[in-house]
Formats: C-alpha cells, structure tokens, sequence
C-alpha cells in the first residue's frame, strides 16, 4: 500500500512545474537526515565564493548549459 502512495505522491510532484518540483526536491533532500562532517557546509561555501570570484575576475569562462548538454551528447553517441 505505501508504495502505491508513494507513486502516486512522485507521479503527482513530476506533473508540477520545473519551479515547484525543484522546491519539492530540495525539501525532502534537506528532510534527509545526512551527517555531514562539522565543516563541510563551510568549505561548500568558501568553494563558492571562490569559484564566483574566478567568474567575476574573467579568470574562467562559464559555458551555457545547452552547449554543455549538445557536447555530452555527442560525446556519449560517439562512444557507441
């Protein structure tokens, strides 16, 4: 019985708007229970910080998604 309400909770969540399904997402990621080592949040958001200077500065060139997505694809059919 809970996994055909589980199904029908997952079948409703995927019929909601991209919006709303990642703010369903990051909910029951942040209701899992995860230990996590005392600084990692810390050292997540020094990696940001840094990462968001390196941006700013011009020091990396950030590549759109979609060109992203078109390189792995290719990448993946041309291994077939």
């Amino acid at each position: 019985m809970a996994a055909a309400i589980t199904n029908e909770i997952l079948n409703s969540a995927l019929q909601q708007p991209e919006k709303d399904r990642a703010r369903i997402a990051e909910a029951l990621i942040a209701s899992l229970d995860i230990k996590t080592e005392p600084n990692v949040e810390q050292a997540w958001q020094q990696e940001i910080d840094k990462r968001l200077s390196e941006i700013d500065k011009g020091i990396v060139k950030c590549i759109p998604w979609e060109e992203v997505r078109d390189r792995l694809y290719k990448n993946t059919h041309a291994q077939s």
